[in-house]
């Protein structure tokens, strides 16, 4: 098993396992390697170094993460709360700004919703104090991950 460091053209990282440097190249070919952030299938290896385990080290620091080792934990945490979104909500769709006021004037049951609208309709939606946040969830959780 060959697990690679890999990268999308946004620059979010991941680790992707193959069962050869072959089976890779062919994936990657046929677009089938995505980002599980965003679901750019642009991607490609990053350099890494194997682990060595060389026992504890005099003065180093364990306690200290590094840059590249908090990147992981903050997509960890991006995702997580991505899926929370998804399942505590309800997908009204194109319909967002509708449903958004039809609740927020009591016209329909309070609710957590989620969609599409355009600027203009969100600029207007926050004109009418209807509370409203936009969030770019992963296209990845769009289906199931493995």
């Amino acid at each position: 098993m060959k697990v690679l460091d890999l990268q999308c053209s946004h620059q979010h990282t991941f680790e992707g396992w193959f069962g050869s440097e072959a089976d890779f190249q062919d994936q990657s070919e046929r677009g089938l390697i995505k980002c599980p952030l965003c679901g750019d299938a642009s991607v490609s290896k990053r350099l890494s170094a194997p682990h060595l385990n060389l026992g504890g080290v005099e003065g180093a620091s364990e306690n200290i993460p590094s840059v590249g080792a908090l990147e992981p934990e903050l997509q960890r945490a991006w995702m997580a709360m991505a899926r929370r979104v998804l399942a505590s909500t309800e997908d009204v769709g194109d319909n967002f700004a509708e449903e958004a006021r039809k609740i927020h004037y009591g016209e329909a049951a309070e609710r957590g919703i989620r969609g599409q609208a355009s600027r203009a309709q969100m600029r207007a939606l926050l004109d009418e104090g209807v509370s409203v946040l936009p969030l770019l969830l992963p296209e990845s959780l769009r289906d199931k991950l493995q």
